[in-house]
């Protein structure tokens, strides 16, 4: 994964918890113009997604209705992943938005605390579609409480906006391959050139 950091931001190994792959499963489904296709299409494509993850409960019924809410909680969530990587064109009034469609969201699919021995987690008490929402919520929700919900963050380059979890040592990633901030560094560099000017732009 490239990022914008200096050389000395190398990358360092963690391990990704199972949250972390829970969201980006979930976030990654967009269709980008670059070769991936849109997996929550209608209420067919949704309940496959849903039958290729153990932690989704695939027998349920879906229906279109539930593809479009999938799609309005994954883009709500998309804006906020963008909003970690600094992306300027998702701050302001579009993250605003997408935070309260995340507190709206958040009342129809509550959580439950799961309370053994071993320690606590939240899950969600209803089955089906409901269920599914709520677990994404749930895994949301932990990583929030850590020190990993910051560097879950989606690639500024569009229309790319991958999600991917930042491993550089400062958390300094901006982009989810070398490839995508390659693209960016070649579109400022022509659009310096056509203004006619050196000077460096933002990111």
């Amino acid at each position: 994964m490239s990022n914008a950091a200096p050389e000395s931001s190398k990358p360092s190994p963690r391990t990704v918890a199972p949250t972390v792959e829970t969201v980006l499963a979930f976030v990654n489904t967009r269709a980008d113009g670059s070769g991936r296709r849109e997996l929550f299409e209608d209420g067919r494509s949704f309940a496959a997604w849903l039958a290729e993850r153990d932690e989704f409960d695939g027998e349920s019924v879906v229906t279109d209705a539930d593809a479009a809410v999938a799609r309005e909680l994954r883009d709500a969530l998309v804006t906020v992943l963008l909003a970690h990587s600094g992306d300027e064109e998702g701050l302001g009034e579009p993250l605003l938005h997408a935070e309260r469609h995340l507190r709206r969201v958040g009342s129809l699919y509550p959580l439950a605390a799961v309370v053994t021995a071993d320690g606590a987690e939240l899950a969600s008490p209803q089955t089906g579609v409901p269920g599914a929402f709520g677990t994404v919520l749930a895994a949301v929700t932990t990583l929030a409480q850590g020190s990993d919900w910051g560097r879950i963050k989606a690639c500024r380059n569009p229309p790319c906006h991958f999600g991917f979890f930042d491993r550089t040592r400062n958390g300094a990633g901006l982009y989810c391959s070398t490839g995508c901030g390659s693209q960016v560094s070649m579109r400022k560099h022509r659009q310096r050139q056509r203004h006619g000017s050196g000077a460096p732009s933002k990111a």
